[in-house]
């Protein structure tokens, strides 16, 4: 955790505020005032609230920071449509978040950790290593961030994923506490279903999900249908094989009755073959699941190339056959690096990039 002068506003919960509240001699409708100026009106210092008492107001500066990050640079790629930046958390460690807009959607890719321990082979989080864990207020900060920049326009967040830099089931506690910071009702309310958390398949941690019955969305970075090959592309795969994994996540639909999504980026000549293809579709048959395809986003530390629109359209076919609902998924901000696996604490740099059609 990083260590600063006051704690962080946003890693107190209502309850916390309440407390607090309580302690400096107010009633409780005070710290419900101050929840919603922070998550529904989006004020970012305290001289913003000015529904409290001055001497509140001055008791909120004295007892908390409000600014968890400061962005250092911001990148937007060529088609307009993705905006990625480098945040400087208050101990100088740096995150990166991405905005992405579709027809109908705001979506963000939110990071819980500065880099990541899981050391997957293609993604340049993994290549990194892991510097920390994220606190709750970290996280919920890089929504606040981009939904003040939204609002802005007009806009307003629609949907999260929590697949930036780092695993979200290796900072289990803080992630959730974000996720109901996010979907609490007196705040930003944003719906549980419109939330989604990937992982590279913690089994311990997909089964405390499970058994807590949360409605958010919940994905697998798969990449590879047995256990050789995915193991040397997610080191993880040597603790938890694909046997196990896969028992967890057949209780997970069992219990909840909720669709999986499986991730997998495509990497020419070694997970983008027929016999992948139809491994898949053996390992999913039977399952509640939907198969996400993306062609591999280019990374400094790993030299594999992505697949073909060609190779794609194929392997997405014979999934699609199995009976396995199975999208290709629009590659967006290649070009600025901010892809899938793509995310590190570095300046942003553009890229040219081209994905062959055969």
């Amino acid at each position: 955790m990083p260590s600063t002068e006051l704690p962080l506003i946003y890693d107190l919960t209502l309850e916390d505020l309440t407390a607090w509240a309580r302690a400096h001699e107010e009633p409780a409708y005070r710290a419900r005032q101050i929840w919603e100026g922070l998550y529904r009106h989006l004020w970012d210092k305290p001289e913003d609230f000015s529904p409290i008492p001055a001497r509140l107001r001055q008791a909120l500066a004295a007892s908390f920071s409000f600014r968890p990050l400061e962005p250092v640079t911001t990148l937007v790629s060529t088609d307009g449509e993705t905006h990625k930046t480098l945040f400087r958390l208050a101990d100088g460690v740096q995150v990166e978040t991405v905005r992405m807009r579709y027809m109908r959607r705001r979506t963000l890719c939110i990071s819980t950790q500065a880099g990541c321990a899981m050391g997957c082979a293609f993604c340049a989080t993994g290549q990194m290593g892991l510097q920390r864990n994220l606190s709750a207020g970290e996280i919920v900060a890089q929504v606040l961030y981009y939904a003040r920049w939204l609002r802005q326009q007009g806009e307003r967040v629609t949907n999260i994923v929590f697949m930036g830099m780092g695993e979200p089931f290796h900072n289990y506690d803080a992630t959730m506490q974000a996720i109901d910071t996010l979907n609490h009702p007196r705040g930003m309310a944003l719906g549980a279903r419109r939330m989604t958390i990937s992982t590279v398949g913690l089994v311990p941690q997909i089964r405390r999900f499970t058994r807590e019955r949360r409605q958010v969305n919940l994905a697998i970075s798969l990449h590879a249908a047995d256990d050789e090959l995915r193991s040397a592309l997610i080191p993880v795969n040597r603790r938890w094989p694909l046997a196990v994994l896969m028992e967890a996540v057949r209780e997970y639909t069992a219990a909840t009755h909720r669709r999986v999504t499986f991730e997998w980026a495509l990497i020419r000549d070694r997970n983008d073959t027929p016999a992948q293809a139809q491994r898949l579709v053996r390992l999913l048959r039977g399952m509640l699941a939907h198969v996400n395809l993306i062609p591999l986003n280019p990374t400094p530390g790993f030299a594999g190339q992505a697949t073909s629109r060609r190779r794609a359209r194929a392997f997405c076919e014979i999934v699609r056959r199995g009976g396995i609902p199975c999208t290709v998924r629009l590659r967006r901000g290649v070009d600025i690096q901010a892809g899938c696996g793509q995310l590190a604490s570095r300046p942003p740099e553009r890229l040219d990039f081209v994905l062959q059609s055969d």
